[in-house]
């Protein structure tokens, strides 16, 4: 007779992608980026050594990402509007074998959520956060978002936003984010390795995947996804390598000072060794901030990737620690004691 062993590995082997559908009906419209997301997770965590299904966990608060719970074979939890990174800050702490996931949008994570994410960001909490970026509040009906762009015309801003909208990667990396990547959800083989990668990292892992909303913000990034023009507007980040782009890698990134200039490389222009080469152990956030930034500047690609990481104690870990080191000096507590000690008085 096989023992526990050998069945667990038995079972691992098996899964698939349809293993960690729960065959829930979809609800998302005809064409939503978010069925590409869907996909992606669902035909990634099958191949992530180490990690099975009964130990994962999706919290999401309010929005249409956050409706992902439902739709993985996997336990989850259908939070409230912002607060998912708190609520999966203490799923983590309480059960630090699980593996905990975010499914947030724009409009949750960083308006009414935005204090709860950069917190978790700061405290390194072992997290994994996916941040569906579409510019837009979908699920109720198109107004505009932290991201949305200065003068978007939606139904709360007819006659253009004059917001300054968020850079969510700068905002991640200030926040001290120990994994900071992008991706776009038309790219499925890039995003299923991104994903993989914010898996493997220890720490708080956000990864924020430029989505599509078909209905109320369509070709926000289509200069990024279209066969025509995605080549010359998208810079793959890969550690070690000289930042190329373009159809004949025949573009690259060279550094004025500290601003990023696009040029073009080849015999008789500028040579492959003036390209800067992206670090992304860098110790310094100063050059993933700068890459961050390019989206900002129309004649700079749109950098996507893994920007910078970081190695270092997570904050679970540390509480666990804490719990085990004191109570081998002080014992276990006892909370009845603690709630009736010292500060207490009777009113006759």
């Amino acid at each position: 007779m096989a023992d526990n062993n050998q069945i667990d590995m038995q079972n691992e082997a098996k899964l698939t992608a349809k293993d960690l559908a729960s065959g829930e009906d979809v609800r998302w419209c005809p064409g939503c980026g978010d069925y590409s997301i869907l996909a992606q997770v669902q035909r990634s965590f099958p191949e992530m050594a180490g990690i099975k299904k009964e130990n994962i966990v999706w919290i999401s608060g309010i929005g249409c990402s956050s409706r992902f719970p439902y739709y993985m074979n996997t336990y989850g939890f259908h939070t409230i509007h912002g607060r998912a990174p708190a609520i999966a800050t203490g799923v983590k702490v309480s059960r630090p074998d699980l593996s905990v996931w975010v499914a947030a949008g724009d409009g949750d994570l960083l308006s009414i959520g935005g204090n709860h994410f950069i917190h978790a960001c700061r405290k390194n909490v072992d997290l994994k956060i996916l941040l569906f970026n579409n510019r837009i509040y979908g699920l109720t009906k198109g107004q505009y978002s932290p991201t949305s762009e200065k003068g978007k015309k939606t139904k709360t801003s007819p006659y253009g936003s004059i917001d300054y909208p968020f850079n969510p990667i700068p905002l991640a990396l200030g926040a001290n984010a120990t994994f900071v990547a992008r991706a776009l959800d038309g790219d499925a083989k890039h995003l299923q390795a991104m994903i993989k990668r914010a898996a493997e990292h220890k720490g708080i892992a956000f990864l924020e995947i430029l989505q599509n909303c078909v209905i109320f913000n369509d070709g926000a990034f289509d200069k990024l996804t279209n066969k025509k023009t995605r080549e010359d507007n998208v810079l793959y980040l890969e550690h070690g390598k000289p930042m190329l782009f373009g159809a004949n890698r025949d573009k690259g990134i060279m550094m004025d000072g500290n601003k990023p200039v696009a040029v073009e490389v080849g015999e008789g222009k500028h040579r492959i060794e003036e390209i800067v080469v992206h670090d992304e152990f860098s110790k310094s956030h100063l050059p993933a901030t700068i890459l961050a930034y390019m989206t900002e500047d129309p004649s700079l690609p749109t950098p996507i990737g893994v920007f910078r990481q970081e190695l270092k104690p997570t904050y679970d870990e540390e509480v666990e620690e804490q719990i085990v080191s004191v109570t081998k000096k002080k014992g276990k507590g006892d909370l009845e004691k603690v709630l009736f000690d010292a500060n207490t008085w009777t009113v006759s």
